[in-house]
C-alpha cells in the first residue's frame, strides 16, 4: 500500500528541486515513488500544477504505435500496407490520447487543486505517493530544502516521527521508522 506525503517549500521552484532529488534517490533503490506532482504558486498568486506522468502523451504514443502495427495488418488484406499503417497510426493516437485524458490514477487531481489554492504565494508544494521509503538515508538528502508536512495519509504516529525528524535534521532510528511511506 502506498502513502500520500504532501510537502510545502519556500520558493517556487523548490518542489521541483526535491522531485529530482528523490527521481535520483529512486535510482539509488531508497525510495519507490508510484506518482509525484508538483504545484507551484508565483508570485501573482496564479497555481501551476505539473503531474510526473503525462497521461494523454504517453497514451498518445502507445496508441499510435498499436495503431500502426494493426494498421499495417489489416492494410496487408488490402494490399496497401503504408495506407493501413499510417491512418493505423492516426487513429490509435487519437484513441490513446483521449484514453490518457480520461484515465486518473495515483493523486486525485482534485485534492491536487484544492491543496495547491492553499499554499502561500511564491512558493510550491510537491505531492509524493511513496511505496516504499528508507527514512534515514532519504530525509537528510531532503532536510536542506526546509521541507514542511502539510498532509499525509500516513498514521498519527508516523506524521509526527516524519515531522519531528524533519525539524531535527535527522531520521527517525530504523526501530522506530514509519511503516513504508
Amino acid at each position: 500500500m502506498s502513502d500520500l506525503v504532501v510537502f510545502g517549500f519556500d520558493g517556487v521552484h523548490t518542489a521541483d528541486e526535491v522531485l529530482n532529488k528523490l527521481r535520483s534517490l529512486q535510482k539509488a533503490h531508497l525510495i519507490d515513488l508510484e506518482d509525484a506532482c508538483v504545484v507551484e504558486r508565483d508570485a501573482e498568486g496564479a497555481v501551476h500544477i505539473k503531474q510526473a506522468v503525462n497521461l494523454t502523451a504517453l497514451g498518445a504514443a502507445q496508441g499510435g504505435t498499436m495503431g500502426a502495427l494493426w494498421g499495417g495488418l489489416v492494410g496487408l488484406l488490402f494490399l496497401n500496407p503504408l495506407a493501413g499503417m499510417a491512418i493505423g497510426a492516426a487513429a490509435g493516437a487519437g484513441a490513446g490520447a483521449l484514453s490518457g485524458s480520461l484515465t486518473d490514477y495515483g493523486i486525485n487531481d482534485d485534492f491536487v487543486k484544492n491543496l495547491g489554492d492553499t499554499i502561500p504565494q511564491a512558493s510550491s508544494a510537491l505531492f509524493v505517493l511513496v511505496k516504499n521509503v528508507t527514512l534515514d538515508k532519504v530525509i537528510p538528502e531532503i532536510e536542506a530544502y526546509k521541507p514542511r508536512v502539510l498532509q499525509t495519509s500516513l498514521s498519527n504516529e508516523a506524521e509526527t516521527k516524519l515531522k519531528d525528524a524533519l525539524i531535527k535534521g535527522q531520521a527517525p532510528a530504523a526501530a522506530e521508522a514509519p511503516p513504508a511511506a
